[in-house]
């Protein structure tokens, strides 16, 4: 996707954080028919890997749409929080292993699955957040101010773009791919709980649904949210994807829409049908 960076109102390129009333996440965000057999196996009964997949808990940098990148942000309460509920969802699941990446904001949101299911959290370097290199940290306004050029420059969700000292997203990717496929490989067959980033579930459905890597995000991906797949080799076929129904009754989520930073007059991403589902890319 192009750039639209050319609004006279600057701050109408600001990320935006749209609290959400309750109706915000459709609970089991997710396409397709409803799944009867989640075992991980393909069609022709070959052994599979399932991915349980959690983007990590709220952090006060989530809420105010820092870039946190790889900086070591903790959860705030909301996100412990998130972090108990999500252990709850898991109580009935027959999982083999966590994993996590090493930053503290997944591990803490890790914690309570893996004390309730008695197994020991694994760190995983390479499902780390993007490297967004000199503006991790940042907000936005600051980033518009202190590097206005490289601002307009990322706008333009180009694959290749970096800020200085970061990572390409066409490098996140494959660092991504690499990951999910490691993790697959040594654990077929097997059910695993991965919690993770927000850029991290985007390459993950990027790559399931075959969508380029140039342009914004174009799924949904909550705090705490429950995403489910399989892999095989390189397949990866989306079971369900942010379920919420778990963080009912919890504060609104601050809302980062990369399309909006992009382009103020684009619409929001549409809300999925409620339920769970499966999605068997082309």
């Amino acid at each position: 996707m192009q750039g639209a960076a050319g609004e006279e109102d600057g701050e109408r390129l600001l990320l935006i954080c749209e609290l959400q009333a309750a109706s915000g996440y459709a609970a089991g965000n997710v396409f397709g028919q409803n799944v009867t057999d989640t075992s991980a196996a393909s069609a022709d009964n070959r052994p599979m890997t399932e991915m349980i997949l959690i983007r990590h808990g709220e952090t006060d940098w989530n809420r105010e749409l820092r870039f946190q990148g790889q900086v070591d942000v903790p959860l705030n309460h909301t996100g412990l929080t998130q972090a108990r509920r999500v252990a709850d969802r898991m109580a009935g699941e027959s999982i083999h292993h966590v994993y996590s990446s090493d930053l503290i904001r997944t591990r803490q949101t890790a914690l309570p699955s893996a004390q309730l299911l008695s197994l020991s959290g694994v760190d995983e370097a390479g499902l780390r957040e993007q490297n967004f290199g000199m503006v991790d940290g940042m907000r936005v306004a600051d980033i518009k101010a202190q590097y206005p050029q490289e601002w307009l420059e990322w706008l333009k969700f180009s694959a290749d773009y970096l800020f200085t000292g970061g990572e390409s997203t066409r490098s996140f990717h494959a660092r991504v791919s690499d990951a999910v496929s490691r993790l697959a490989a040594a654990h077929i067959g097997k059910k695993l709980l991965v919690v993770t980033h927000g850029g991290v579930l985007d390459m993950i459905y990027r790559s399931a649904m075959a969508l380029p890597l140039d342009g914004p995000r174009q799924s949904q991906i909550p705090n705490g949210g429950i995403s489910r797949v399989r892999v095989d080799g390189e397949k990866i076929e989306i079971l369900g994807w942010a379920d919420v129904r778990h963080l009912d009754g919890l504060p609104p989520q601050p809302v980062y829409e990369q399309s909006r930073a992009a382009n103020p007059l684009a619409t929001s991403l549409p809300l999925l049908p409620s339920g769970f589902g499966s999605i068997k890319p082309a």
